[in-house]
């Protein structure tokens, strides 16, 4: 799970939406937020990623839980440098038996924004 990780970051670091067809099954289902409909497909991930890149970055990531083919990955991103933009990650994968991912779901969070609904001045 941590290697595909890091092909993950090698490929989103240098551009290489080629890669997405090593990472993702051909129906893949890829959410921003757990809320977001999916992009799903390697097309529709290709256009994710190709609108959202650019910027230097670093990754951090460790395992959280590992069960069958599902995990969850904790990240902390830092994007800039010096950094501009910071957030704590969660992802939960659904892995296919070829090792490749199949659900990708991230949960982000950003200093200083609320938690939960309840910590919503505009609610």
């Amino acid at each position: 799970m941590l290697r595909w990780v890091g092909e993950y970051e090698r490929a989103w670091r240098g551009g290489d939406l080629s890669a997405v067809a090593g990472l993702f099954t051909q129906d893949a289902r890829y959410r921003t937020s757990p809320y977001s409909e999916p992009k799903v497909g390697h097309a529709e991930i290709r256009a994710f990623w190709l609108a959202d890149q650019g910027q230097s970055f670093t990754v951090a990531a460790e395992p959280v839980a590992v069960e069958g083919r599902r995990a969850v990955v904790r990240l902390e991103v830092r994007y800039g440098d010096p950094v501009e933009q910071e957030y704590r990650d969660l992802w939960v994968l659904g892995f296919a038996p070829d090792g490749r991912v199949e659900e990708f779901e991230e949960w982000a969070y950003w200093p200083g924004r609320p938690f939960t609904a309840e910590d919503d001045p505009d609610r």
